[in-house]
């Protein structure tokens, strides 16, 4: 019910039609939207939870130490496979 309000209030009334509208109007309401996502942008900005420094470095570690396990992993499968191939086949 809220959005059909919201509707009839943003529809063109029509009293004026739609020829009577010219390129001002359209640039209005782009203008309008630029602006109003913007505001909308920074009003989601203000909301979000940025992480304190120390909560950083702790993800940057713990990043930097999943990153070098996995590495191993890929190593240690890539050595195992290249032994097994130097075995079968030569």
């Amino acid at each position: 019910m809220a959005k059909d309000l919201e509707l009839e209030k943003n529809s063109p009334d029509e009293s004026e039609g739609k020829k009577s509208k010219g390129k001002r109007s359209k640039a209005k309401k782009q203008k309008k939207g630029i602006v109003k996502y913007f505001k909308d942008a920074k009003a989601e900005f203000k909301k979000v939870v940025w992480p304190t420094p120390k909560e950083t470095t702790n993800n940057t570690v713990v990043v930097l130490i999943m990153c070098g396990l996995a590495a191993l992993f890929v190593f240690g499968l890539d050595s195992l496979f290249g032994l097994l191939n130097g075995l079968l086949f030569h």
